[in-house]
């Protein structure tokens, strides 16, 4: 139940709260302007990385089974944290998690099957496909 008190409390603490939060965002983007370093060299805007120099665009064209590979193994991946969730909490689901959690696997198995049968997990690159 809420209290009448509850419901009259001022709001102006938050209010400067918001304010003083504001000010030291606003002067710490100031003070960084003034104080921070300037300068431009040739070398300043190249990405360097563990001591390699870029050889060629970072644009890169991946080929569509990358994010196949990728979308599965966010599916599979999820799956392993709801399984995990179950056996963590088995003695309370009882009998009937245990049969919700066989469901959820079937679906799953299912799923992989279809993949498997219509070769979305195929890494084959020569374009052939199997007999």
């Amino acid at each position: 139940m809420i209290t009448p008190d509850a419901q009259t409390q001022p709001l102006w603490p938050l209010a400067v709260y918001f304010g003083l939060v504001i000010i030291l965002i606003a002067s710490m983007i100031i003070i960084s302007h003034f104080l921070g370093e300037r300068h431009r060299e040739k070398m300043t805007d190249m990405p360097y990385e563990s001591g390699v120099s870029p050889t060629g665009s970072a644009r890169l064209r991946f080929h569509i089974q990358f994010y196949l590979i990728a979308m599965f193994f966010v599916v599979f991946d999820l799956e392993a944290v709801f399984v995990y969730a179950w056996a963590v909490s088995i003695r309370e689901n009882g009998w009937t998690g245990y049969a919700e959690m066989t469901i959820f696997i079937g679906i799953l198995a299912a799923s992989l099957a279809y993949l498997w049968r219509v070769r979305a997990l195929d890494w084959r690159t020569d374009g052939k496909a199997r007999p």
